[in-house]
Order: structure tokens, then C-alpha cells, then sequence
């Protein structure tokens, strides 16, 4: 019988922005640039988007407002995450996966290509023309050709595919003067993990062990490593960790085989050596993809340092931010005795640092960012920056930057130079908070002359739309009174924004307080009310937007009864001399689907414009 040989089937797809890496930050990038009007698309190696907080890994999401009171990040990320305490209040993986999977499939101007591997890059000097991935569940070359390329993909594949500058390991104090920089600068990293989660049952559950996993009969033979999981909530197996002693990328695999002995060997410890109260607990889930925290570091064109975050750095080209404390996992990961914590190196923040733009773009790639762990910054720096919340914030602002670029047919470089207040405003546009700047209110607004039933409603046009620095920046007003802007003359509304208090430090969500920063818990226990986890109470479900017709009638031009985000902005159209937002319900209850309306609504801004 003759066989034929057969090629690959290969698909072309030109586009103007490609992003490698579906993580939290290549999503958000993804979906910032899609809704400014760029077309983009968003290349993911994995089946579902999330990268460390998928379901394949099941890290739950930690930020600057996980450590510092009021400063939970807004954007994106706020959305994503009110939409699963609304969607999902059993706090389900695979719900979770298709939230996010949900925000850039039905984007438009998204192309979504998940189960693609990023594979080559075509090169023109130093700009990328295209890159190419395998598709494995289609057996497809799928080639992107794009104006600007943002790698999220962690480990930075782009770096050696396209010739961009980039950094392992550790920096020497020299280099940037660093208190805690290493005599002489090495390649040792962080290391990965693998999760694990369980729950609590009403009867006994036993685990059997495969005979491949390690042997921990005592504390000391697991170095001593916290494993009060089953009580405390807001922790897990972080320390189920290795590869900082070997390359991060290429022994992956070999340090997952070591890993999942470990993992199994330290649940046979909590289920069958010593009392661990276990006896009813039944594991769910052990993972079998290691989430990464250390690879790859691109060099932009600045490097942020520890310096810079411990002092709450300001920069002209802020675009992002960061808070989470300088959490420094040693190299030498589950090996190293933790008494006293010794395998961490911990230093906690009290304030906000900023993230300049220049460290989103490559320092000799021109059309070449950057958007995640592997952003432009040092080992230590790296060591808050490096969590995904703050990952999420970098990857809206990569995202938003590079869409200004391209409509301006700019480099990231150049875009930095000319546009960063444009940047700038777009994202404070789009609830970013950057240190040191205040949004301005729109044209219109600033017309008008504000005036509200009940209370002074003049902090809704200060700019702040948060709690932050000691003041509350809102306007608390009474449900059923309106909030008002009147006009000298007729003037043309097209549209309307309104930011309302979400609880970012989430003190108003019902259930267990352990529980009301993780977006995902993996221990479940039956003694705490788990099944069904809060949404905020202070969100305003209820409100409608009414403006003055020519009779002297105030007619309703939008209404809605069942809000759940905390940005809201619509188009309308309407010719007015007056229009006004009445506040009625917020979600103030006992369960999230009734309300009883609270007497206050929490208002940061209301504008038209």
C-alpha cells in the first residue's frame, strides 16, 4: 500500500496586537486592548485562561489590597472578581474558568487561540513581524503577524525567540545598591508549587498513599513546614515548593515528579501521622502543573528595585501599582527548615509604589512588551511584583498602552515619550488607581452645578475614587434622593459614569472573615458556613439616571435593578438642561438574591458626558 506524506495544516492571521500568555495579566492586556479598538489576539498554551489561578493550578488571586487596607486593585481586576462573587458563590474552579474564559472569547475584537504553543518568531532586525505557535488540539502552525507583541507568558518565550534582553537569578548589592542583594549575583530563583485542595466531610475519609510518595512521620522529617491548613483558611501548601536550585524552565518537569512525592507524602503526614483532626477530610484536588513564581526577567528600559517599592516610588510614566509585601521564597524551597519562617525572606509594605511604563517595554526589542512575573525589575522588587493581582493591573496597563501606541503608530518607546498622559488617562478612565495622579472630571461635568437632596455630593468630582491616605473620597447618599447637574442651556448627554463602593478591603461580605480576600478557597471546612460566600453588601443594585424634558418632566433615560459592578458606564443619548442619578437598593441582605435596601449608598463618581 503507498502512504503519503502529509504536512501540517498552517494558518495566517494578521492582526495589530498579539499577546502571548493567557495568565491573569495577558488577559486583562487582551481585553483593555480589544475594548479600546485594537485588534488583538490573545495566544494561550493551556485549555483555560488564569494561568496560576485556573483550575489546573488553583492559586487564589492575592494583591497590594490582600496586605494594605484600601488598596485592593480596581479595573479589570475588580470586574472579574465581582462578577465570580456574583456568579459563583460556592466559589467553583470550573465556574471561575469560565468567567475568564467568558472575557475574551465574546470580546470584540478578540481572537482567542487557546491549546497554541508559541513556538518561533520572525524577526526584522529588532522588531518581531510574526510569531508562530502548534495548536495541538487542531494540529495547526497558527502564524500572528502584529504591529506590537506583549509576552505574558511568564517565562518570557519570546525573549529567546526574538533576541530581547532578560535576566535569571539574583542580583549582587552593587548592581543597584540593594540592602538585601547577594554578595555575588547568582541564577538561583524562586520556586514552583503544586496546590492542593480538600474539604470536610461528616464521616471518615481514608487516604492510601501511592508507594512512590515520600515518608514524613514527624514534623522535622516535613522541616517543619506550617501545615495548620485545615484551620487557618488564608493559607495553604505554598511551601510544597522546589526548582529554585536548578533552571526553572527546563527542569520543570523532572521538579514536578519531585513535587508530587512531596505533595501526596505531605497529605498521607496530615491524614495518617499524628493528630491533624483530618480523620473526616477528603482530599479534591492535588495539581499536576507546578504554578511558577520565578523564570525570566525582561530589562526595559528602567528596572525597578527594592528601593523603589519600600519607598513608595512615584514616576512621570506610572501605569500600574503594587503593595503586596516583598515576599522573597529562598531557593532552596520544602528542603530548607522553616522555623522562624526561615525559608521566606518577608518585608511588609505601608504604602503604594508605582510601576513606570518603562519597565513594560523592551530596552532593545522596539515593538516588544512585556506584562506579569517577567516584567522589568529585580530579584527583589520582582518579589512583590510578582503576585497576581498586581500582575492583572500591569497586564491593563501593558494592554492599554500598546492600543494608544498603535493608533498612533508608535513604538511602546515612543508611546512613553509623546502619549503617557493619554495612557494615563485612559486607564484612570477605566477605574485604574496610579499613585500620585487624580482623574479628571469630563468637560461636561465640570459645566454643570451639582446639587443633591440630601449631603454635600461634592467628592464624586475630586478624582479619588476610593478610600485612600485617610480620607473617604465618597459621597454617602440617602437611597430615594437624588444627586443632580444642571446646565445653563440645553447641552447633549451621550453617555454616563458611575464608580459606587464595592468594599475593596471586602469587610461587608458575609461569611467567613478568613475567607473574604481569597476569590477561591481551598479548604473547605463544615464548621464554617462555606457552601454560599458573600457578596458585598455596599454594592448599589438598584438606581436609574432621569433627565429634564422640555415640559419640566423628569423622564427615566436608564434604569437597572440588578447592578453588580462597581464601574458603570453607559451610553445614553439625550438633550437636557438637567439630569440626575437616584440611588434606590444596595445589596444589603442576608443573601444575595433579595434585598432589603440599606438606608446609604456609597457613591465615589457620577459624571456625564
Amino acid at each position: 500500500m503507498e502512504m503519503s506524506a502529509t504536512k501540517l495544516r498552517r494558518n495566517i492571521v494578521d492582526t495589530e496586537l498579539c499577546i502571548v500568555g493567557g495568565g491573569l495579566a495577558g488577559l486583562c492586556a487582551a481585553v483593555s486592548a480589544a475594548r479600546h479598538g485594537t485588534k488583538v489576539v490573545l495566544m494561550q498554551d493551556r485549555p483555560m485562561l488564569g494561568g496560576n489561578a485556573s483550575s489546573e493550578i488553583r492559586m487564589w488571586v492575592s494583591g497590594a489590597g490582600t496586605r494594605v487596607r484600601n488598596l485592593q486593585e480596581t479595573g479589570l481586576m475588580e470586574e472579574i472578581l465581582l462578577d465570580n462573587m456574583y456568579r459563583n458563590p460556592t466559589r467553583n474552579f470550573s465556574i471561575w474558568d469560565s468567567i475568564l474564559y467568558e472575557k475574551a472569547a465574546f470580546e470584540p475584537n478578540l481572537t482567542l487561540m487557546l491549546n497554541c504553543a508559541c513556538c518561533d518568531a520572525e524577526m526584522d532586525g529588532t522588531r518581531i513581524v510574526s510569531v508562530t505557535g502548534f495548536q495541538l488540539t487542531t494540529y495547526t502552525w497558527q502564524t500572528v503577524r502584529a504591529n506590537i507583541f506583549i509576552d505574558a507568558s511568564g517565562d518570557s518565550i519570546l525573549a529567546d525567540l526574538s533576541g530581547a534582553e532578560y535576566r535569571v537569578g539574583r542580583e549582587a548589592r552593587e548592581e543597584y545598591g540593594e540592602r538585601w542583594g547577594l554578595d555575588e549575583a547568582d541564577r538561583r530563583t524562586m520556586g514552583m508549587s503544586l496546590m492542593i485542595q480538600a474539604h470536610e466531610t461528616d464521616h471518615k475519609c481514608d487516604f492510601m498513599p501511592p508507594e512512590w510518595a515520600y515518608k514524613f512521620p514527624t514534623d522535622e522529617d516535613m522541616m517543619d513546614k506550617p501545615h495548620d491548613c485545615l484551620n487557618k483558611l488564608n493559607t495553604n501548601f505554598y511551601w510544597i515548593e522546589l526548582g529554585g536550585l536548578v533552571d526553572s524552565i527546563h527542569d520543570t518537569e523532572s521538579v514536578r515528579d519531585e513535587l508530587l512525592k512531596i505533595a501526596f507524602g505531605v497529605w498521607d503526614h496530615i491524614k495518617n501521622q499524628g493528630d491533624h483532626g483530618a480523620e473526616n477530610w477528603e482530599l479534591d484536588f492535588l495539581g499536576f502543573l507546578p504554578g511558577k513564581r520565578e523564570s525570566r526577567r525582561y530589562m526595559g528600559d528602567y528596572v525597578l528595585t527594592q528601593q523603589d517599592v519600600e519607598s513608595a516610588a512615584r514616576f512621570d510614566d506610572v501605569v500600574a501599582y503594587g503593595g503586596w509585601q516583598i515576599d522573597n521564597h529562598l531557593p532552596g524551597g520544602f528542603w530548607m527548615p522553616s522555623k522562624g519562617g526561615a525559608h521566606l525572606q518577608k518585608n511588609r509594605l505601608t504604602e503604594p509604589y508605582a510601576i513606570p511604563l518603562r519597565s513594560l517595554y523592551s530596552r532593545n526589542i522596539d515593538n516588544l512588551m512585556f506584562a506579569g512575573r517577567n516584567i522589568s525589575a529585580s530579584h527583589l522588587a520582582f518579589a512583590t511584583t510578582r503576585v497576581m493581582g498586581t500582575c492583572g493591573v500591569v497586564g491593563q496597563a501593558a494592554g492599554t498602552a500598546a492600543s494608544v501606541a498603535i493608533a498612533n503608530g508608535l513604538t511602546p518607546r515612543a508611546a512613553c515619550a509623546e502619549r503617557i498622559r493619554d495612557i494615563q488617562d485612559i486607564l484612570l478612565e477605566d477605574d485604574c488607581f496610579l499613585p500620585g495622579l487624580i482623574r479628571k472630571p469630563s468637560t461636561l461635568t465640570q459645566r454643570a452645578t451639582l446639587t443633591a437632596d440630601y449631603g454635600d455630593a461634592s467628592a464624586i468630582l475630586n478624582g479619588l475614587d476610593r478610600r485612600i491616605w485617610g480620607n473617604d473620597n465618597g459621597y454617602y447618599g440617602m437611597c430615594n434622593r437624588a444627586v443632580t447637574y444642571t446646565f445653563d442651556e440645553k447641552v447633549h448627554i451621550s453617555s454616563f459614569r458611575l464608580i459606587v463602593d464595592s468594599d475593596l478591603d471586602r469587610e461587608y461580605v458575609e461569611g467567613n472573615p478568613d475567607l473574604l480576600h481569597i476569590s477561591a478557597p481551598l479548604m473547605r471546612p463544615m464548621h464554617h458556613n462555606y457552601s454560599r460566600l458573600g457578596f458585598p453588601k455596599t454594592i448599589l443594585k438598584e438606581f436609574r439616571i432621569e433627565a429634564l424634558n422640555d415640559a419640566g418632566e423628569w423622564v427615566t433615560v436608564y434604569e437597572t435593578a440588578d447592578n453588580h459592578q462597581r464601574l458603570i458606564r453607559e451610553e445614553i443619548s439625550v438633550d437636557t438642561t438637567a439630569i440626575r442619578l437616584i440611588p434606590v437598593h444596595t445589596y444589603y441582605s442576608a443573601s444575595m438574591w433579595t434585598t432589603f435596601g440599606s438606608t446609604q449608598a456609597h457613591i465615589f463618581s457620577f459624571e456625564v458626558r
